[in-house]
């Protein structure tokens, strides 16, 4: 009868739901040694604010990180421990924080205790003025300069220009979002770092705000120069998907109708010439003016696939191609 009371009693904690104000998304790998100090201090500067859980997505630590994520997970009410299957990266440990997060708002930073939990109740503060994202700016970095702060001001100066979104520091993983947008943003690649360029599409207020930034104490950083070139491709997508998402047609279209144009153009001279009695069988203009005409046919074709791909993913998503921020006024058609 005891054992029926307490299968009883689980089922019932199962069932009732739990919505917290605010989830917190931390990203772990290999951090066995910050985990409990970093879930405990985030804990200090949440309890006497809105209920909250806290996230932390174990990217396939090797040092214990697991054991341990799952030790915490299993003595505390306020955590929440995903365990990933091996190491997918920084953006899909987001993504499946975000995917699991039931918080109103929603707050990201790392799991190697630089940045500071103690800027979190700031950051949803200053969300609360009526911002959809607050980007943290870490104007004191205590990072190696020639390997980590150049090559960081150099990225965020041409994200900044590439995107239109005028941020001072686009990898700073302290941020703190409104749900809704989260669930219209979609991660892939490197992306994570982009977050406030893909918010701008999607129509978000976005603003910044300073943080602190602390030495790292334990371990040492996963990420270097040899993610530059991932970044980089990971920008051209984002700028393409900023201008042309919806009009694919227009960039392909443009190049296709430049180079056609440029084949014909050289194509005609040497029909004139031909006409004239000279020889052009053995002019190298005459490759580029066939190799012009055959590219700018296919980026032509190229655009009018990716017109059709455009089409196929808003309508069989139902996704539309505007976002609503409000609806004022009582009679509105729904």
């Amino acid at each position: 009868m005891k054992e029926l009371l307490i299968s009883q009693v689980s089922t019932v904690q199962e069932i009732i739901p739990f919505n917290p104000e605010i989830s917190i998304i931390v990203p772990i790998f290999n951090e066995a040694e910050t985990l409990e100090n970093l879930i405990d201090t985030i804990a200090t500067y949440l309890n006497h604010h809105l209920s909250y859980e806290i996230i932390c997505i174990d990217d396939g630590s090797q040092d214990g990180s697991t054991e341990k994520l799952r030790q915490l997970a299993n003595q505390r009410t306020d955590l929440k421990a995903i365990i990933l299957r091996r190491n997918y990266g920084q953006t899909p440990a987001m993504a499946a924080g975000f995917n699991y997060a039931q918080g109103k708002i929603i707050v990201t930073l790392d799991g190697d205790l630089q940045n500071d939990p103690a800027d979190i109740p700031r950051l949803i503060a200053k969300l609360n003025e009526g911002y959809d994202l607050v980007s943290g700016w870490r104007q004191n970095r205590q990072d190696d300069a020639l390997t980590r702060l150049l090559p960081s001001k150099i990225a965020n100066w041409l994200i900044a220009k590439l995107t239109g979104v005028q941020l001072h520091d686009y990898g700073c993983s302290l941020k703190a979002y409104r749900a809704e947008l989260v669930a219209d943003l979609n991660l892939y690649g490197e992306l994570h770092r982009f977050l406030p360029a893909l918010a701008y599409i999607e129509g978000a207020r976005i603003t910044e705000l300073p943080v602190g930034h602390h030495p790292r104490r334990f371990g040492k950083s996963k990420y270097g120069l040899g993610r530059t070139f991932r970044v980089i491709m990971d920008l051209l997508t984002v700028v393409f998907i900023k201008r042309f998402l919806t009009r694919p047609m227009h960039v392909f279209g443009l190049f296709g109708l430049g180079l056609m144009t440029l084949g014909m153009f050289f194509g005609g001279y040497l029909t004139v010439l031909k006409l004239l009695g000279e020889n052009i069988g053995t002019r190298p203009l005459l490759i580029l003016a066939v190799l012009l005409t055959l590219t700018g046919v296919q980026l032509l074709s190229f655009g009018l696939l990716a017109e059709l791909v455009m089409r196929t993913y808003h309508e069989s998503q139902k996704r539309p191609i505007y976002r609503v921020r409000e609806i004022i006024g009582h009679r509105v058609k729904g």
